[in-house]
């Protein structure tokens, strides 16, 4: 196993919210000699609400999202945002989901260890580089090895249970670096494995005919350096965009993973099926706003993107069988950090069965779980954003 950096950290401590236990920021200042550093140059950051009990030698360590910039333009006002500069992070977040340490709400992960890693290089931890005019720096995938190799230095690395999960854009982080995850516990007993909660992003073709997400994608991995950070076992078949959409990767990731996406994910339908330089004439704003205001021909493409996603988690991704999958049929875009959703008492259900059971009935291998939904509007459990 590669050698541990020795980094000193600085933890800052504020007062609890009411209700929910507020959990503080820990900014790990020795990775700045690393280069790992935000946009700005600060240093990287997470949270951590220790284990207790049987808990003590699990953990969850949950990359954050927030979107992407895709060039210099974009990431120097990003910079000047919590989601670019530690020094404008929350000093405490409040853990809700998967990452709370209540037992209703949390029932199978409530005593890990669980880790939020701040998202603070606008490319999913992926980036290697700096523009020196603008004086940002790109350095996501120093970021992430920074902060793995800090927490398997205080603990994780005695760890029996591990699991790397993200929402978003930290989902699509979880499924590019899972296999790198799974790596820093070769030789070990440990069982690891992936969550990518809404990082399905599909390489869609939009309303007008074109793709404005490969575009803007391209635009991020150009800008970011990500190629030479992204599996081998995609790059050496496709060109780096393609290999930035995880349908082109998933089928060949050795790390047991579970994909957990809405059917009609609310922000691909924004800002990758009909964004509005897409929509000329505004003919999608009121389906956009409401799913009840979509026509027929609107939800005829809307059914289509569903059968693309369906059809990608069946292909290459189904026949690991470590692999698990929950693609219901909601109007939403992640779920996994909100009670609301993951809460087994309040969660959407395929076939009666709750996101959060689902997710742990794949990771403790009680049971198989390649859960798909029939199409909108059958399910009745989903709590919709539009």
């Amino acid at each position: 196993m590669a050698k541990l950096w020795a980094l000193s950290i600085v933890v800052l401590v504020l007062a609890a919210a009411p209700g929910v236990p507020a959990v503080p920021i820990t900014l790990i200042t020795s990775a700045v000699d690393k280069g790992a550093v935000c946009m700005d140059g600060t240093p990287p950051a997470y949270h951590m609400d220790p284990g207790s009990g049987a808990g003590k030698k699990s953990w969850i360590v949950n990359l954050e999202g927030g979107g992407w910039c895709e060039n210099v333009t974009a990431c120097m006002y990003r910079k000047g945002s919590r989601l670019g500069s530690s020094n404008l992070m929350e000093r405490q977040l409040e853990f809700r989901g998967i990452l709370s340490s209540n037992p209703a709400e949390n029932p199978d992960f409530y005593s890990w260890n669980r880790v939020m890693v701040r998202y603070c290089d606008g490319a999913s931890f992926a980036g290697e580089g700096y523009d020196a005019g603008s004086r940002v720096y790109f350095r996501g995938q120093r970021i992430f090895d920074a902060v793995i190799q800090h927490l398997l230095s205080i603990g994780m690395s005695s760890a029996d249970q591990v699991l790397l999960a993200g929402g978003s854009a930290g989902g699509l982080s979880a499924i590019l670096h899972c296999d790198q995850f799974g790596a820093f516990f070769a030789g070990r007993s440990t069982t690891v494995k992936c969550l990518a909660d809404a990082g399905l992003f599909l390489d869609a073709v939009d309303v007008a005919g074109g793709h404005t997400l490969r575009s803007y994608f391209g635009g991020v991995v150009a800008t970011h350096g990500v190629a030479q950070t992204l599996p081998r076992s995609c790059t050496g078949r496709l060109d780096a965009t393609s290999c930035f959409f995880p349908q082109n990767i998933i089928g060949s990731i050795k790390t047991p993973t579970f994909l957990l996406n809405a059917a009609y994910d609310t922000w691909q339908i924004h800002e990758s099926l009909a964004p509005d330089v897409a929509d000329h004439g505004g003919a999608w704003r009121a389906c956009k706003s409401s799913r009840l205001a979509c026509n027929a021909s609107q939800m005829k493409v809307l059914q289509a993107f569903r059968e693309q996603m369906v059809g990608i988690v069946q292909g290459a991704f189904s026949r690991s069988k470590g692999n698990g999958f929950f693609i219901n049929s909601c109007f939403t875009h992640g779920q996994s950090k909100v009670p609301a959703t993951w809460n087994a008492n309040g969660s959407p259900t395929i076939h009666n069965k709750s996101i959060a059971k689902s997710v742990s009935d794949w990771y403790f291998g009680r049971a198989e779980v390649r859960a798909i939904d029939c199409p909108y509007p059958c399910d009745h459990t989903c709590h919709n954003d539009i």
